[in-house]
Order: structure tokens, then C-alpha cells, then sequence
């Protein structure tokens, strides 16, 4: 009986050790959530009285919309370079953007080391054509400086009506002085993917930018010459990005298992693992990647993840290094915030934030040195150029006009490749790996 009440005690006295300490910590809790809710009160009068007093003493008349607004924009540009308060004409900006076709020069734009900065000129585009190239730093747009302006400012700016030229002032590595190159805004519509021919058994993807068609149209491309292809050389130079789902698509083609990418944040909804899956791989011939510093985005996601599954050697430079997740929140109808809510991380854990990724093989962008002797003509060589005068004299019939323009759109000659050395030691790898794998 005695042990009996000695047990009940004992529960007894647990009971309460574990309701004081149940007390003791939600009092805690309590305490805790108190003095985080008092402090959020204290910043936001801060704010509301700094607001107030530049409304009252400013020396110039602003209304206290216009602050708002200036608060708002200081306040998500200063969060990250991707950041930032989208205003009624920069939202319209970014929805047309989004449509695929508008009135521009046709380059993607980052902030770098606190400039704004050429990610790529999009190929067959006005500023492709006019010669800005992938590290220009903008200093100037028409006689506006760029400096502490944002990138949605900037892309604002240059676009505009078709027709109409815009100056911009650039600061190129190499150079003594800032460029200035006038640029007349096109239609800017975009075909990402481009498949050509090296010799009999390696084909050449360019992909230049990840749109919603990529997945479908390098797919189409590998599956058509399939039974002829022994190596493939995959073009990323100069991509600036574009959408995850179609860069995860494409690595999976080549890629039958593991992770592919993940995304990761502040909270837990927003972590994200991306995987291959075996069913979507259609081939699995030696790849190699051509990057360089216009390669950003979507396109580092595909190099790396690549990479890391050696799965494809990676030849050029290094990546731009834009490993962020941005999303359009609306605030408003018409307002909307843009903000960095994640970051990718590669199969291997590392980041591509600021950092990019680092090529297997280093080639910096040239022509292929080459020693001729002009003195030493072969007969071959001469019997070419004889032919080349007679039709000059004789004219090439239309009908083999045609069907030569319509063959070296679709291959890639030795001459080609002599003036790109990074696309040729691309070749020269395949060709290396073609042979190993035998």
C-alpha cells in the first residue's frame, strides 16, 4: 500500500515537473514571440516617422505616394541585383517581355560586380549585328548613365518603338576608351535552337536561349540523325537562360539517373529536387559543351549538372554565374515585386550563384592559328580556283545556287571552325572520345 502511494506521488510530482516545464517554455515562447512582434512595431514607426518628416521638411514638395514608391524600389534594390518594386510601366514592360516578340535590341542584361552588364547579345538580333558581345559593361543608354540603375530600368529604356536607334555607351575589355555603338531596334523574335552538321557522324546543337520549345526541338534534332551520330557537340556559349522545366528536359535527354538540379530557399515549400528519369534519355554518344561568360542561368544548370554526372566535358570559359530563383509577386493590379526567393545547387551541392561554372578544358575565344605558304599552290587548290573565275565569267545555275545555300546552312565547314578555336578543340575532343569509346 505504502509502494502504491509512493508511485502515485511520483506520477504525481512527474505530472507537475512536466507542466511547470511545459509553462516555463510556452512562457517563453510567449516572451520570445512578444518581444519580436514589439520590435516589428518599433521598425515599422521608425519608418512611418522618417516618411513623415521628409513629407513635412523636404525642400522640394513630395507626395507621400511618391515616397512610398522611392522607399519601395530602395528597399528591393538593395535585397539582391534581381530584385526589385515593379511600378505600373515596368510591370506592362515585363508582361510584354514574356509574350516573346517585341521592340528592342535584343540582349540580355545583368548587374556584375555592381554593373550592368551584357550577359549575350541574342543571335541575329540588332545588338548582335551592331557588335556588343557577352562582358560589355553599359555605361550609358543614349546619355542616361547606368550607374544604381536596375535592370528592369535599363531593359525599360531600351526598348522601344521598331525603327527607332538608341545609342549605347560600352566599357570592353581591351579597349583604351568607352565605345559608342548605335544600335536601331528590331522585332526581337527568337529561334533557340540551330542543328548542323560536322563531317559524316557528329552533329552541332546550338541552343540560344531556353524558351518553352527547346525541350521538343533538340529532342526532333538528336532523334533525326540518331543512327549516324557518334558524338555531339552542344553550343551554350553566349545563353543567357530562360525556363528551369526545358533546361532539366534537356540534361535528362542525356542523362538517366540522379538529380539534375535543386532548389532551395528560405522555407521548406519552396525546396524543389529536380531528377532524371531513364525514359527520357534518347542518346548516349559523347558530348561536349561549349560555355563561356554569356553562358548564364538555365544554361549553367545544363553545363554543370552535366558535369558533375560526367556526363559531357565542358570546353570554353567560365559561366556568368546567375544561380538565383526569381518570382513576380502582384501587389497591385498593375504593381507587382520581383523577388529572390531560392538558389540552385548542382548534384554535387555546389552553387552556381556569383561563382558559375568552371570549363573541364580553358580555350579563350580566336581563330585558329595557321601557317599557308602563298607561294605553294596545289593543283587542287588551283583547279578550285579556276573553277570559282569561270563561274564568275558564266554565273552558277539558279537551281545549284539554291541547293548550296540550303547545305551550308546546315553544316559547319573546316573553314568555320578555323575561325572559332573553342568550337574546333570542341570537335577535336569529340573526335578524341569518338575513338576511346571505339
Amino acid at each position: 500500500m505504502t509502494n502504491k502511494k509512493f508511485i502515485t506521488l511520483g506520477f504525481i510530482s512527474t505530472a507537475i515537473t512536466l507542466i511547470l516545464m511545459f509553462s516555463t517554455s510556452a512562457s517563453a515562447n510567449a516572451k520570445e514571440s512578444d518581444k519580436e512582434e514589439a520590435s516589428r512595431l518599433e521598425a515599422l514607426a521608425k519608418f512611418t516617422k522618417v516618411i513623415s518628416i521628409v513629407e513635412q521638411y523636404n525642400v522640394d514638395e513630395v507626395s507621400i505616394e511618391e515616397l512610398m514608391d522611392k522607399a519601395l524600389e530602395g528597399m528591393m534594390g538593395n535585397l539582391d541585383a534581381h530584385s526589385n518594386y515593379l511600378k505600373k510601366k515596368d510591370f506592362k514592360s515585363l508582361k510584354v517581355q514574356t509574350d516573346g516578340e517585341f521592340g528592342g535590341l535584343g540582349i540580355t542584361v545583368g548587374i556584375k560586380d555592381g554593373a550592368l552588364t551584357v550577359i549575350s547579345p541574342i543571335e541575329g538580333t540588332p545588338a548582335d549585328k551592331a557588335g556588343l558581345q557577352a562582358g560589355d559593361i553599359i555605361l550609358k543608354i543614349n546619355e542616361k548613365s547606368t550607374l544604381n540603375m536596375t535592370i528592369d530600368e535599363a531593359v525599360s529604356i531600351m526598348r522601344g518603338k521598331v525603327g527607332d536607334p538608341i545609342d549605347i555607351t560600352i566599357v570592353r575589355e581591351g579597349e583604351a576608351k568607352p565605345l559608342k555603338i548605335k544600335i536601331v531596334r528590331g522585332i526581337i523574335t527568337i529561334e533557340s535552337v540551330y542543328a548542323k552538321s560536322i563531317g559524316n557522324d557528329i552533329q552541332y546543337i546550338r541552343v540560344t536561349s531556353f524558351d518553352k520549345k527547346v525541350l521538343d526541338d533538340v529532342s526532333k534534332a538528336i532523334k533525326k540523325r540518331k543512327k549516324t551520330t557518334k558524338g555531339i557537340v552542344l553550343d551554350l556559349r553566349n545563353n543567357p537562360g530562360g525556363l528551369l522545366d526545358q533546361a532539366v528536359g534537356l540534361v535528362d535527354l542525356f542523362v538517366d539517373e540522379g538529380d539534375i538540379v535543386s532548389q532551395k530557399g528560405r522555407k521548406k515549400a519552396d525546396d524543389e529536387i529536380y531528377s532524371a528519369k531513364s525514359s527520357s534519355t534518347v542518346t548516349k554518344v559523347p558530348l561536349v559543351v561549349l560555355v563561356n561568360g554569356g553562358s548564364a542561368s538555365a544554361s549553367e544548370i545544363v553545363s554543370g549538372a552535366l558535369q558533375d554526372h560526367k556526363r559531357g566535358i565542358i570546353v570554353g570559359q567560365n559561366t556568368f554565374g546567375k544561380g538565383s530563383v526569381q518570382v513576380v509577386l502582384p501587389i497591385q493590379e498593375d504593381e507587382a515585386i520581383k523577388l529572390t526567393i531560392a538558389r540552385y545547387y548542382l548534384p554535387s551541392g555546389r552553387t552556381i550563384q556569383a561563382v558559375g561554372v568552371k570549363p573541364d578544358i580553358e580555350v579563350l575565344p580566336g581563330v585558329v592559328p595557321t601557317k599557308t605558304n602563298e607561294f605553294a599552290i596545289k593543283e587542287a587548290d588551283l583547279k578550285k580556283h579556276l573553277e570559282e573565275e569561270l563561274e564568275k565569267v558564266d554565273g552558277v545555275p539558279e537551281e545549284e545556287e539554291k541547293e548550296t545555300k540550303k547545305d551550308s546552312k546546315f553544316i559547319i565547314t573546316q573553314e568555320m571552325m578555323n575561325k572559332d578555336i573553342q568550337l574546333k578543340i570542341g570537335v577535336d575532343v569529340i573526335k578524341a572520345l569518338i575513338i576511346t569509346k571505339g
